[in-house]
């Protein structure tokens, strides 16, 4: 019953933008801690930005630190990423996932997932 649909990828320049949506059901949306991950091609899945549902803090990526914003509505239990100023380098399959417990998802472990959204930057 839990699900996490992304959606708001494509491709665009560098320096250009993009907002990533995560429509989640199937649960209580301020319960969970959800988060934001990507995995490039050969590369392992890293952590973007993570919000806890114990303290409400937002965790950012050093690589994405000042270009991207998590955000959230909780009316519509859909969460956000505004990716700014992006770079060849962001390209990646975007998911979002959620869990009750924010330091094993903050870690990219457990959790419920999205099927993902690509992104592509161009030079």
């Amino acid at each position: 019953e839990v699900q996490l649909v992304e959606s708001g990828g494509g491709l665009v320049q560098a320096g250009g933008s993009l907002r990533l949506s995560c429509a989640a059901s199937g649960f209580t949306f301020g319960d969970y801690a959800i988060g934001w991950f990507r995995q490039a091609p050969g590369k392992e899945r890293e952590g973007v930005s993570c919000i806890s549902n114990v303290d409400s803090r937002t965790e950012y990526a050093d690589s994405i630190k000042d270009r991207f914003t998590m955000s959230g509505d909780n009316a519509e239990n859909t969460v956000y990423l505004q990716m700014n100023s992006l770079k060849p380098e962001d390209t990646a399959v975007y998911y979002c996932a959620a869990d009750l417990n924010p330091h094993r998802l903050c870690r990219g472990n457990g959790g419920y997932w999205g099927q993902g959204t690509q992104v592509t930057v161009s030079s």
